[in-house]
């Protein structure tokens, strides 16, 4: 599981962006995925053209198909529910913390503290 970015209003531009920065945190290893799984918002249109600059082929889920992109289907509301809920989330440098600590428990990372930004 990869958190590109959050945004409560995310845009194409914002979209391409987060793109761009899978593919630098990617580097080399971009080569390595063949396709990408995507729901079909008209948002990911500019992901979609990043990525495929890159070699990626994006696939889009079939409509009203939720086993389609499980995962996703899963690890959101589990992130909500095991993550976000049992604490108050103020502010979106704190939102990236919980998503990262969530992000690297389920890759399997060893836990590391991580650092709670200052309430402003």
């Amino acid at each position: 599981m990869h958190i590109l970015g959050v945004s409560q209003h995310p845009d194409g531009a914002w979209t391409a962006q987060q793109a761009r920065n899978l593919v630098v945190d990617l580097a080399d290893r971009i080569g390595s995925f063949r396709f990408l799984i995507r729901d079909r918002d008209a948002k990911s249109t500019a992901f979609d053209n990043v990525l495929a600059s890159e070699g990626v082929r994006v696939v889009k889920s079939p409509p009203q198909a939720p086993r389609a992109n499980c995962y996703a289907g899963r690890w959101v509301p589990t992130v909500r529910a095991e993550c976000t809920a049992p604490m108050m989330v103020c502010g979106e440098a704190r939102l990236r913390a919980v998503l990262r600590t969530c992000t690297m428990h389920d890759n399997g990372a060893p836990a590391t503290p991580v650092p709670v930004p200052a309430a402003t």
